[in-house]
């Protein structure tokens, strides 16, 4: 059931980080796989054996000529992996300025945005659409209102394109990773963070991501369909013995 033998694939943001680990996993359960990057991708895509495209996923001109080379190259495409993204956060609402504003939302929102609008086109029906959210769509940091606002877009234009293109069979779905450690992550504050406020008590790796990615694009999840995947740790979960010692001196919820 988790296999992808004989599929097609694209992946936006494919040279590095959670886009290469899924490209690769991709590839080793059978799919013929494009990378799509903004930054040349030709050598990472020789070495796992990929086909690489240039993709400004900003601007739709570029996304929707990007997803015609997939499909020159590939023939029409099996899944779509929209997870190009900036993890840019930092300044309040009152310090932010309009650049951050523009970059975060062009990349983070638009990108899905023109992915969603032009990928069912080169698409086979029963295809998959798998975008990359954060759970920073479901909880709130001081100073990441843009990042955490582009990515509850990710979620809402999950859940419908899912119900515009179900007619086609086309699942979409998006996944929600937490705290990854990867060149866009948060390094040492960020692991820091996850030992308190996750249940699992640490970041995440690629490799604990793409698991979840193969799921949503094989057979084994054919009936699953509008859903934002969190793969967070635990810590959308609740609090953790490790905060609520920090806070009250007690594992427990004071009695």
């Amino acid at each position: 059931m988790f296999s992808l033998e004989g599929r097609t694939a694209f992946i936006t943001g494919g040279s590095s980080g959670i886009g290469l680990a899924v490209a690769r996993a991709f590839i080793a359960h059978g799919a013929q796989v494009v990378i799509a990057d903004i930054v040349d991708a030709t050598g990472v895509a020789e070495e796992i054996g990929a086909t690489a495209v240039s993709c400004d996923v900003s601007d739709e001109t570029s996304v929707s000529a990007a997803l015609a080379a997939a499909r020159l190259a590939l023939g029409d495409l099996d899944i779509v992996v929209l997870n190009a993204g900036v993890g840019d956060v930092g300044p309040l609402l009152k310090e932010v300025d309009q650049d951050l504003i523009e970059r975060v939302t062009r990349i983070n929102h638009w990108g899905v945005v023109y992915g969603l609008k032009h990928a069912p086109s080169v698409m086979c029906d029963d295809g998959v659409i798998i975008s990359t959210s954060s759970m920073a769509a479901f909880i709130s940091l001081p100073g990441a209102s843009i990042y955490s606002a582009s990515k509850q877009a990710v979620v809402s234009l999950t859940e419908t394109a899912a119900m515009e293109l179900g007619s086609r069979g086309i699942r979409v779905n998006c996944v929600c990773p937490g705290y990854t450690d990867t060149a866009m992550g948060s390094g040492d504050e960020g692991r820091a963070i996850c030992e308190v406020f996750t249940a699992l008590g640490r970041a995440a790796t690629v490799d604990d991501l793409t698991g979840v990615y193969v799921f949503l694009a094989s057979d084994a999840s054919r009936y699953v369909t509008g859903q934002a995947i969190r793969v967070d740790g635990g810590w959308a979960s609740g609090v953790t013995p490790t905060l609520l010692e920090l806070v009250t001196g007690a594992e427990s919820a004071p009695g």
